[in-house]
């Protein structure tokens, strides 16, 4: 990979993610790659390295907008899924990177359109989830679900997790959502809670077009995106989730696949 630009995104308001920021831009710097943390020029890089939790790797991928580029991220932050490179391996990883040695995965993303009495409201890019979820009170939400044009169900729950293979291991899991290999093409559907014991989690083909249609509002509904942006629902308000024409490339270490970082970071014998 030719390298001539990078983009830093970092952890906001944290001064020692701040102090390893600035310190990996002299490195670049040293090597006679163009270093930036200035979001603005993103359309010119040729690299964007993450360093913080999953959380600001998912900012990173919405800040890329169109000119998603490959994202190296470091882990500064919790349990790290996406963010598989440790503080420790940080220098090595980027030699391999600028030599070629890492490997490129591809993650799908999902566009969710947000439509009000037929009018178009608001839209998002997801690379994790998109959760539709209730306020405070204890009272259960309805939301009719269609995919394809095929009537699905009347789920009443707390809410409904549609994931990402990427996303799978995120709220998804915690739900009690299956965990799906991150490159593969799926959409998955999890109610958070159901009042109706037999519905189960559904992994659907990525082609499909998931329409939710909102039948109650107990107090307050939103509708969450990467546990980042969002919007409060109003009731009939309808969500389409589809498979976006863009996706995200993740660099990975060489030698590091996705079962090591799930023996890892979920403490699996």
């Amino acid at each position: 990979m030719k390298i001539a630009a990078v983009l830093i995104v970092t952890k906001p308001h944290q001064p020692e993610v701040a102090k390893v920021a600035s310190e990996l831009a002299l490195w670049f710097e040293r090597k006679g790659i163009r270093a930036s943390m200035d979001a603005k020029p993103a359309h010119g890089t040729d690299l964007c390295v993450v360093v913080g939790g999953d959380g600001t790797l998912l900012s990173a991928a919405r800040l890329m907008g169109e000119h998603q580029v490959p994202i190296l991220a470091i882990n500064y932050g919790g349990l790290g899924f996406l963010t598989e490179v440790t503080r420790e391996e940080m220098y090595q990883v980027l030699e391999d990177v600028l030599a070629g040695k890492t490997v490129m995965n591809t993650r799908m993303m999902m566009d969710v359109a947000v439509h009000r009495d037929n009018t178009f409201v608001e839209s998002y890019q997801a690379l994790n989830d998109v959760v539709i979820h209730k306020g405070t009170l204890a009272r259960i939400i309805e939301l009719d679900a269609t995919v394809d044009g095929q009537y699905v169900c009347k789920f009443r729950s707390d809410g409904l997790i549609l994931a990402t293979p990427t996303g799978s291991t995120a709220y998804n899991v915690s739900a009690g959502g299956p965990i799906v290999y991150p490159t593969m093409g799926a959409i998955i559907m999890t109610p958070i809670a159901s009042h109706t014991l037999t519905n189960r989690p559904l992994v659907l083909p990525p082609e499909s077009r998931v329409e939710i249609a909102l039948r109650s509002v107990p107090d307050e509904v939103y509708v969450t995106v990467d546990g980042q942006v969002g919007a409060k629902l109003a009731l009939g308000d309808q969500l389409t989730v589809r498979r976006s024409d863009r996706c995200v490339q993740l660099i990975t270490p060489a030698g590091k696949g996705f079962f090591d970082v799930l023996r890892e970071k979920l403490k699996w014998g």
